[in-house]
C-alpha cells in the first residue's frame, strides 16, 4: 500500500508529458516521487491535437523513448492511424506522425503513474514554493504542505492562463480545466524573469454534420516504424483523416471579424507571444493575403467519440464568427460545432535562467521542463521531461549532470537553443535547427543514446536486450554491403515496378542502396535480409546513402570538440581585455560551459572568442 507521507525525494508539479516523463524518470531510477496535478483527469490529456510526432517531433519521441521515457509506449498503444511524414524526402528529414485516441492516450499515462510503487499521485494546486536549508517546501491552496530535496516544475500552459475568444477572457486553463492561480506569483518571488506566451487549438466537430465525399481521403502507413523500440506488433491503421481547403468566402467573413479578437482589435491590450509555426487562421489569412485557400485536415478525437478535431483552422474570433467561417466551408455547410476553438495566453519563464541540465542557474534543486520553458508541443515537454528528472536524480546523488549534446541528440539541440540563446516566441522543434541531422535520425536514435540509458540504470531488461542484439545485428549487415544481389531476389521487387532494372543488372547491396528510388522499405523486402530488425536495415540504408556527406561532418565535428574540450570557469567576465560590452552581459547572463557554447551565444563575436580563449590560456 502506498504510504502518502509529506516527505519525498522529488516533487513534479503538474502531469503532462512534462511531468510524467521527470516523475517516471525519477521513479525508475529509486526515488520517491511526489506529483500533484490540478485535476488528476488532465494527467496526459492531448488538450490539442490528437496526434504525437511530426517534423523534428519525431525524432524527439524516439530519442526519449530511447533513453527508457514512455511518450512513444503511450503513443503507440493509442494509435489510430501512422503516417511516415516526408516519406518523398531523405532519411534524415523524414518523421512519423501518429494519430492516437486521446482518451485512451491520457488512460495509458495515468495507469503508468499509478502503477509505479515510487509514485504518489495529488490532485491538488501548488500555490507556493520555498526553498529550505535541505530541499523545498511545498504549499497548496489548501494549505497541504509537501516536503522535497528536488521540485521539477511542469506546469504546462495553467500558469495563469486565459481562455480567449472574440472579445472575451475566460480565467480558465485548457480543455476547461482550472488554471493555475499563484504559482507565477511564488516563481516571480524566486527571481524569476517571466513572460506571457500564447498558443490556440481549433473546434471540435461532429463527424455526422461533415459530408466527407467533399474531402480528400488520408490513409496510414502499413508496416512502418513505430514511436517505440518496445513495441513489437505492427500499428494497425482503424481511422482515416480528410484533407479539406477554406475559401474567399472564408477569408472575407475573418477579415470582416478581425477587429473582434483581441490581437487584431484596436488598442489591443494582451501583450503575449502567439506560435510562429502554428499560426492560427486569421493569423494566416492576415500574413499570406494573395493565397486563395487554406488546408485543413479533419482528424478523429477517438475511437469511441464523433468528434472530430479541425486541423488547421485555429481561431480565437467570437463564437456566431466561427459558425460562419466553418459553414462557408465545401462539406461543412451543416457543420455542428461542438467545443470552441479558442487561444490560451499563460505564463512562462526565459529558460536562459536555467543550465543546460535544466536546473536554475541560482536555485539549485529546482528544475523546470516543458511549455513553462517558453516550448511548444507535447513532444518537445516529454523530451524535457525526462531531462529534468534524470539530472534531477542526480542531483539528489550528488552527480555530476548528464548534458545532451546538440551535435549528439535533437533533445540537446533543443535545449542548448533554449538555454543558450532563449526564445522570444514559443519553441517548435525543427530538422533545420540541427546541424548535424544527417547523423542525428529517427532509425539511430536507440543507437545513440540507449547506452546513456543504461549506464544510468534508467532502461528495463528487454531494451537493454534489444539493444544488444541490435548492435550485434548492425554489425553483420554492415558486413554484407558488398554481397551480390542476384537477379531471383531483384525479381519480386521488379515485377511490382517498384524498381525499373535491366534484366541484366548486377548490383551489390551497396549499389542497390543508393539507387535514388530504393528505400529503407524496400531493402527490408530484400531475402538476405529477411531475419534482420527492420530498425537495422533503416541504420544501414541511412548510413550508405549519406557516407559522403557524413565524412564531411566527420571534419567539422573534429573542430567543435576541440571548442568542446575548452571548458569554462569563469563566472564574472567584467574588465576582461577585449570582451565587448555586448558580450560581457551575455557571457554574464548565460554562463557557458565551453567554448563550443559561447561561440553560439547572440551578439559574441569571434573576436570576443579570441579574447576568452586568450584569458583561459593565461589562468591555466
Amino acid at each position: 500500500m502506498t504510504n502518502y507521507t509529506t516527505t519525498f525525494d522529488a516533487a513534479i508539479v503538474g502531469a503532462g508529458h512534462a511531468g510524467i516523463e521527470a516523475a517516471l524518470a525519477l521513479a525508475k531510477l529509486g526515488h520517491r516521487v511526489i506529483v500533484c496535478c490540478i485535476n488528476l483527469d488532465s494527467i496526459g490529456y492531448l488538450a490539442c491535437n490528437p496526434s504525437i510526432g511530426g517534423t523534428a517531433k519525431a525524432h524527439l519521441v524516439r530519442e526519449t523513448d530511447a533513453l527508457g521515457g514512455v511518450i512513444g509506449l503511450i503513443a503507440d498503444a493509442a494509435a489510430t492511424q501512422i503516417r511516415m511524414l516526408n516519406s518523398s524526402k531523405g532519411m534524415a528529414v523524414q518523421s512519423l506522425r501518429s494519430q492516437v485516441d486521446k482518451y485512451n492516450y491520457h488512460t495509458f499515462a495515468k495507469t503508468l503513474l499509478e502503477r509505479h510503487n515510487n509514485i504518489s499521485l495529488r490532485q491538488c494546486e501548488i500555490v507556493d514554493i520555498v526553498q529550505t536549508d535541505d530541499g523545498f517546501r511545498l504549499t497548496s491552496k489548501l494549505e497541504q504542505v509537501y516536503v522535497a530535496k528536488v521540485v521539477v516544475i511542469a506546469t504546462g500552459v495553467y500558469l495563469d492562463s486565459q481562455i480567449l475568444i472574440g472579445e472575451q477572457s475566460l480565467p480558465q486553463g485548457p480543455a476547461g480545466f482550472m488554471r493555475s492561480l499563484g504559482l507565477a506569483d511564488s516563481i516571480k518571488k524566486m527571481g524569476f524573469v517571466m513572460r506571457r506566451f500564447k498558443t490556440g487549438t481549433p473546434a471540435r466537430i461532429h463527424h455526422r454534420s461533415v459530408d466527407t465525399s467533399h474531402f480528400e481521403i488520408h490513409k496510414g502507413d502499413d508496416d512502418i516504424l513505430s514511436f517505440s523500440d518496445l513495441t513489437d506488433k505492427p500499428i494497425i491503421n482503424t481511422q482515416i483523416c480528410y484533407l479539406g481547403h477554406t475559401n474567399t468566402h472564408s477569408h472575407n467573413i475573418i477579415r470582416q471579424n478581425l477587429h473582434k479578437t483581441f490581437k487584431y482589435r484596436k488598442n489591443a491590450t494582451n501583450l503575449s507571444v502567439g506560435a510562429r509555426y502554428c499560426p492560427s487562421i486569421e493569423d494566416k489569412v492576415v500574413k499570406f493575403a494573395d493565397k486563395q485557400r487554406h488546408q485543413f485536415f479533419l482528424e478523429n478525437e477517438g475511437k469511441d467519440t464523433q468528434e472530430l478535431y479541425v486541423q488547421g483552422l485555429s481561431t480565437s474570433l467570437p463564437v456566431e464568427a466561427q459558425q460562419k467561417v466553418y459553414s462557408s466551408i465545401e462539406g461543412l455547410e451543416n457543420v455542428e460545432i461542438l467545443r470552441d476553438a479558442y487561444a490560451i495566453e499563460y505564463d512562462c519563464i526565459d529558460p536562459t535562467q536555467l543550465t543546460p541540465s535544466l536546473m536554475s542557474k541560482n536555485i539549485k534543486g529546482l528544475f523546470f521542463a516543458g511549455q513553462i520553458n517558453g516550448t511548444s508541443g507535447y513532444e518537445e515537454a516529454a523530451a524535457q521531461g525526462i531531462v529534468a528528472g534524470i539530472n534531477a536524480s542526480l542531483w539528489i546523488k550528488s552527480k555530476p549532470p548528464l548534458i545532451f549534446d546538440r551535435y549528439q541528440s535533437y533533445i540537446g539541440v533543443m535545449i542548448d537553443d533554449l538555454t543558450t540563446q532563449g526564445t522570444q516566441e514559443p519553441y517548435r522543434m525543427m530538422t533545420s535547427r540541427a546541424e548535424q541531422r544527417l547523423r542525428l535520425r529517427q532509425d539511430n536514435s536507440w543507437l545513440r543514446l540507449t547506452p546513456i540509458g543504461i549506464q544510468l540504470g534508467l532502461v528495463c531488461d528487454r531494451r537493454k536486450e534489444l539493444y544488444q542484439s541490435r548492435l550485434i545485428q548492425l554489425d553483420k549487415v554492415r558486413k554484407l554491403i558488398g554481397h551480390r544481389l542476384e537477379l531471383s531476389e531483384l525479381s519480386t521487387l521488379i515485377d511490382n515496378g517498384a524498381l525499373t532494372l535491366s534484366q541484366s543488372t548486377v548490383l551489390t547491396v551497396q549499389n542497390f542502396i543508393k539507387i535514388n528510388e530504393v528505400d529503407a522499405q524496400t531493402v527490408c523486402k530484400l531475402k538476405v535480409f529477411q531475419n534482420y530488425d527492420k530498425i537495422v536495415i533503416h541504420t544501414l540504408v541511412a548510413e550508405t546513402k549519406y557516407a559522403g556527406y557524413i565524412e564531411r561532418l566527420d571534419r567539422e565535428l573534429k573542430e567543435i570538440s576541440r571548442l568542446q574540450i575548452l571548458k569554462i570557469t569563469i563566472t564574472d567576465y567584467t574588465g576582461i581585455p577585449g570582451l565587448s560590452n555586448e558580450a560581457i552581459e551575455k557571457l554574464n547572463k548565460i554562463q557557458p560551459i565551453d567554448i563550443a557554447q559561447a561561440s553560439r551565444i547572440s551578439g559574441v563575436t569571434p573576436s570576443d572568442i579570441n579574447a576568452l580563449i586568450i584569458k583561459l590560456k593565461s589562468i591555466k
